[in-house]
């Protein structure tokens, strides 16, 4: 199987995890067109026969490319970060269809997904990870998932302003959702996030959480968010070439 539109970049910002003073470590994988990626077979060979399953079924050739490369980022900084091999790793899913790593459920990592980006955290807290493409849209959306508080926020900003800070919410809120491990038995709407001077927190009817977020600009046209049960996020990012990441695969 060819695909004939790739050039891959992963973008990686490392902090080793190390007990206490654990660090989040945060990776996103571009795609772009231009390149065969010859070695495709090899690559699907190393992650799961259901995964491979779920891959196949997809009709676009862009995601089927999303979901091998989210699946073999998380394949390599387990490997690399915890001593392992690719065939030693084994997932299960928590009762809300959340992946976690059999036999180290101290490890906890989260995918996500769009356009050209394929984003991943790492973390030994629970953490999630959101990437959207801004695009135009009906703002009335906001009405059926956001909360009241986030509704009179959207709309104290400009109009021309109000798309950006949508995104900017709604990445906060799928990364928040994702590292409570619950998906959407977690209403997008029965808690706030909230923006005030430089600071972001969580808000439900129990009142603020203990939940820390980090916003990345990864590219013009993208919002992301990264959320864990602590505040130490890395800040620089540092980019590992396709080469890398396949050719740890090709050993």
């Amino acid at each position: 199987m060819q695909f004939m539109y790739i050039i891959l970049e992963v973008v990686n910002i490392r902090i080793i995890i190390i007990g206490a003073n654990a660090m989040s470590e945060v990776f996103a994988l571009k795609i772009d067109s231009g390149t065969n990626v010859g070695n495709y077979d090899r690559l699907m060979s190393c992650v799961s026969s259901e995964k491979q399953a779920r891959i196949k079924k997809y009709r676009m050739q862009e995601d089927a490319l999303r979901a091998l490369f989210g699946d073999l980022m998380v394949r390599y900084v387990i490997c690399t970060r915890l001593n392992l091999t690719n065939e030693e790793l084994f997932f299960k899913l928590n009762d809300y269809g959340k992946p976690y790593l059999l036999g180290n459920t101290d490890f906890n990592f989260n995918i996500s997904h769009s356009g050209e980006w394929v984003v991943c955290i790492a973390d030994s807290s629970p953490a999630g990870i959101d990437v959207e493409g801004i695009r135009s849209m009906d703002m009335k959306i906001a009405e059926r998932f956001f909360s009241k508080d986030e509704l009179i926020d959207i709309n104290s900003k400009q109009p021309c302003d109000r798309v950006d800070y949508f995104f900017q919410l709604w990445t906060l809120k799928e990364s928040y959702i994702k590292a409570c491990g619950k998906g959407l038995s977690i209403p997008l709407d029965s808690f706030s996030i909230r923006m005030a001077a430089n600071n972001i927190y969580v808000e439900d009817s129990n009142g603020s959480s203990k939940w820390f977020f980090k916003q990345y600009d990864i590219g013009e046209g993208y919002k992301m968010a990264a959320c864990s049960m602590h505040n130490k996020f890395p800040d620089n990012v540092e980019r590992i070439g396709v080469l890398e990441l396949s050719g740890f695969f090709d050993v």
